[in-house]
């Protein structure tokens, strides 16, 4: 058994990258049934957000290649360009970068508690597909095990820091006094939440949610005394908007260059500062030509995100840490999982000498043979068969040079002890 992490990230490539790497979630069952019917992988999970796109995976045998060969397929990609900004993590490595990204030690904001439940819903994904296994739910299960007891145990998430939150304090700094602003938020997922939140915490004069389905915007305007409308009335909205901060989950861009002219003209040319979080896109690149936009995208977050790091820094060190004893503890886990099979079929060939033996000794008991010499006997043999076959194998080491493997048996057998313990009668 071998696990894999393999993707990319903020850190290893570009937003056009990533947008043409991401996994939409209506396909992640179909692309995971994929995966493991096309690759060696036994065992498989995918994680797709807007700053990484990761495969988790089991295998019988390291395949990085083929996997490798596999997403960029998928992506209809060149797979050197997807190598040069592509990383991969075996075995202890994997597990500790799966550790790492739950607890938000490797995001672009440190220690932010979204990818947590991202992650958890890249494994409920997977069970769906039935490509999660009993050895990488094992892996998913220590991992959010480990993040918990960061976040129970280190600072690392505390003071609110994220894309969100980094976005709005983004926008505090154009607009110096948000009681007079007006935002249109487009999407109604866990992130628009955040960013709703925390201009509804700065007292926003006025927030509009516009959602594909008037539901779930109307549902996340209510928490925050926000206006719900469709993505059809966006136009309207965006001439009243001086702040824009989309991110949903569309393929294709939602605000286009020529609807944001037209705002532009109707708001006299005063300034709208807009954050696209989403990956892909929702607002085309050509948005930002345009005088008096002020487009960021996530990777633009990165000044103002730093700035807000700083109270969680030292607690990253503590995070390390615990992430590094919970890696080393799955992995020791898992190395006596590999002995349960051996101990198994050792332990039923012992049973096996032992019921022989108690055989022929009640067979002999039954004859007439003094209890004593019975039991005499039944100790002999029950030693004898015992010793029997490692005494061959033992012998047969020796002979071919396999000098590491007696030492192994001194060890496995607690003969060094033993020694030690006769030299002090």
């Amino acid at each position: 058994m071998a696990f894999i992490a393999l993707g990319i990230n903020h850190k290893t490539a570009s937003v056009d990258v990533r947008e043409r790497v991401a996994f939409t979630p209506e396909r992640l069952v179909e692309a995971l049934q994929l995966l493991c019917q096309t690759t060696v992988s036994r065992e498989a999970a995918i994680l797709s957000t807007c700053n990484r796109s990761e495969l988790y995976l089991e295998q019988d045998a390291l395949s990085v290649d083929e996997v490798l060969a596999w997403l960029a397929g998928y992506h209809q990609l060149n797979i050197e360009d997807l190598r040069a900004c592509a990383y991969v993590y075996q075995e202890a490595d994997a597990v500790r970068h799966m550790m790492r990204v739950a607890c938000g030690l490797d995001s672009m904001v440190l220690g932010e508690p979204q990818i947590l439940g991202q992650m958890k819903s890249a494994f409920a994904v997977a069970r769906e597909a039935g490509t999660m296994g009993p050895l990488l739910g094992r892996l998913f299960q220590a991992t959010f095990n480990t993040a918990k007891q960061v976040r129970t145990d280190t600072a690392i998430g505390e003071n609110p820091v994220s894309v969100a939150f980094a976005a709005v304090s983004l926008a505090k700094q154009i607009f110096s006094d948000l009681h007079r602003s007006q935002a249109l938020l487009i999407g109604a997922g866990e992130t628009i939440g955040l960013v709703a939140r925390h201009l509804h915490d700065q007292g926003i004069k006025r927030i509009v949610v516009a959602n594909r389905t008037l539901e779930r915007a109307s549902t996340l305007a209510e928490q925050f005394g926000a206006h719900a409308v469709l993505l059809s009335d966006i136009p309207a909205e965006l001439a009243k908007s001086d702040i824009v901060i989309s991110s949903t989950a569309s393929q294709l861009p939602i605000l286009g260059k020529g609807a944001v002219e037209s705002a532009l003209k109707q708001r006299k040319h005063k300034p709208i500062f807009m954050v696209d979080i989403a990956v892909p896109r929702d607002i085309e690149p050509e948005v930002g030509e345009l005088d008096d936009v002020y487009l960021y995208t996530v990777d633009d977050l990165h000044e103002v995100i730093a700035e807000n790091l700083k109270s969680r820094q030292g607690a990253a060190q503590a995070a390390e840490d615990l992430v590094s004893n919970g890696a080393d503890d799955f992995m020791a886990r898992l190395r006596e999982l590999a002995a349960v099979d051996v101990l198994k079929a050792y332990r039923q060939q012992a049973e096996r000498l032992r019921d022989e033996e108690l055989g022929k000794a009640l067979r002999a008991l039954n004859n007439g043979v003094a209890a004593e010499d019975v039991m005499a006997q039944l100790a002999r043999g029950l030693t004898n068969k015992l010793l029997h076959a490692p005494s061959v194998q033992m012998k047969k080491l020796s002979a071919d040079g396999r000098i590491d493997a007696l030492t192994v048996a001194q060890e496995l057998f607690a003969l060094n002890e033993g020694a030690s313990s006769n030299k002090g009668l």
